[in-house]
């Protein structure tokens, strides 16, 4: 699996601050334009069948109030759905909270979204290590939102593991370039 890179651009990453109902957070902030219709684009993340293709499976009561499951991430709570626009979800029994904006692009045929991963959480436990919460989501995100322009591209391949892509050695880059980010972000708000 190859990127092109003429036509993928690498999410613009922002490092923000919110209170949630667990308390005061940071925020990951990922924004990527991706060429579909924000129909399509809502029916990519929230569809069980095209969300296991690029993020990870999905189950569960898929309604406003209702609990999910997702492979190897833990279970939530649907806490608003504004289709086709705003989806919020509360993780890990309220210390995470995940907003999913969808806008139109400012190109005719393209759609923005914005991820937003607020945590109250400092730290993730990760193959017996401890990393920072806000330093994992770029590891996290990039290559899953990679995925995402792959299969709305159709050509994510059919034997892509949507729960193992940190084993995946072409996502390896992908990955380490999210982490990059995000503790670039880090070090510059320690440095404010």
């Amino acid at each position: 699996m190859t990127t092109d890179t003429t036509t993928y651009h690498e999410p613009d990453p922002e490092l923000r601050r919110r209170t949630i109902p667990a308390g005061q957070a940071r925020v990951a902030v990922f924004t990527r334009t991706y060429r579909t219709t924000v129909a399509d684009l809502w029916d990519a993340c929230t569809n069980p069948e095209r969300l296991r293709r690029w993020y990870v499976p999905v189950t569960g009561d898929l309604r406003v109030g209702g609990t999910f499951q997702q492979v190897k991430m833990g279970s939530g709570t649907i806490v608003v759905c504004d289709a086709p626009h705003l989806l919020k979800l509360s993780l890990g029994g309220g210390a995470d909270e995940i907003e999913v904006r969808l806008s139109p692009g400012a190109q005719d045929g393209t759609t923005t979204l914005e991820v937003q991963h607020a945590t109250t959480l400092d730290a993730h436990n990760i193959g017996g290590e401890m990393y920072d919460a806000i330093f994992c989501m770029g590891g996290g995100y990039y290559p899953r939102l990679l995925a995402l322009d792959l299969h709305l591209r159709g050509t994510l391949p059919d034997d892509y593991d949507s729960a193992a892509f940190h084993l995946n050695p072409d996502m390896r880059s992908t990955i380490e370039r999210g982490s990059g980010a995000m503790a670039a972000l880090l070090e510059a708000e320690a440095d404010s």
